[in-house]
């Protein structure tokens, strides 16, 4: 994913929708990053199996190593980060934040983005 091509990917309609993993892929590897991060015991559906760089900040759909176990409940929770998504997805879009610039603030501490721009869970 480049700056050059966000037109054609991220910025277009159901863009994620053509790049998601299926469930047979995550499935499985949501009940290994649980036991990895010491969640086993916990109900699946109590977690998200989520990109740290979100499909639509151009996050790699099927790389280990960008995908964790996010809870949806809690004060850092999935909700909330899909808000932060949301917005930096339309700030790149909208051509006033670069690709690159977006996708270091998701990795590195998105919910200061959250905290900072007075973002609400996503519905």
């Amino acid at each position: 994913m480049t700056q050059a091509n966000i037109g054609t990917t991220i910025c277009t309609r159901g863009y994620t929708a053509t790049v998601r993993p299926p469930t047979s892929y995550t499935e499985p590897l949501k009940r290994e990053e649980m036991v990895a991060y010491g969640l086993q015991g916990q109900p699946l559906a109590a977690e998200e199996l989520d990109h740290l760089i979100a499909l639509e900040l151009g996050g790699a759909p099927r790389d280990v190593a960008n995908l964790w176990p996010e809870p949806w409940t809690g004060d850092a929770n999935a909700h909330m980060k899909d808000a932060v998504e949301n917005f930096l997805n339309r700030e790149v879009c909208r051509g006033t934040m670069a690709l690159a610039e977006a996708q270091r603030q998701i990795a590195t501490d998105w919910s200061a983005v959250y905290r900072s721009r007075g973002l609400q869970p996503a519905p």
